[in-house]
């Protein structure tokens, strides 16, 4: 109200434009707005669409070696797991084939020690053999030698002889 009293009186406000301002303002106001609608808003609009894109691509791309990392893990992780057993299955392998070499080589050593003891076992009998015809021989000779002094008389005949010695082992076994 008091505008329309201030109007009737003929004094002006201050803070209301005039009319030609106003026109003024509403061209230049539709201008700007419609220059900025036509030019600017449309690479706004583009440069929000670049973006969005260029976002959604990367995510898009993100997403894509994401799944790929994943794939190459469970890959690996295959891989890794096909090692690990074919590992433990050549352990094992070369564990058998040690207890096998370790049981062949226990054998050969124990057919060679059975050799070597057969071997020197008949090397001693051979040698036992060899010493009781020798002192057989020798005990022989010395017995005859005794005999035909104690007796006086000569032991030529082999035969004799024979028995003479025979006789003489026979009472030193006895002896024993």
């Amino acid at each position: 109200m008091q505008f329309v009293d201030l109007a009737a009186e003929g004094k002006i406000n201050p803070l209301i434009p005039h009319t030609a301002e106003l026109i003024v303002g509403a061209i230049a106001f539709t201008l700007l707005f419609l220059t900025l609608r036509k030019f600017v808003v449309p690479m706004f609009e583009k440069a929000y669409t670049d973006r969005t894109n260029a976002i959604q691509g990367g995510m898009e791309r993100a997403e894509k070696a994401q799944l790929e990392a994943q794939r190459a893990l469970v890959q690996y992780n295959e891989q890794l797991s096909k090692a690990r057993e074919e590992a433990q299955t050549l352990r094992e392998e070369a564990r058998v084939q040690g207890a096998a070499i370790i049981e062949d080589l226990r054998a050969k050593a124990q057919d060679e020690a059975a050799r070597i003891t057969a071997t020197a076992h008949a090397s001693i009998e051979a040698e036992r053999q060899q010493a009781i015809a020798s002192l057989r021989n020798e005990v022989g000779t010395l017995a005859v030698e005794l005999a035909s002094k104690i007796v006086g008389e000569a032991l030529d005949d082999q035969a004799r002889q024979s028995r003479v010695v025979d006789r003489f082992l026979e009472d030193l076994e006895k002896s024993k």
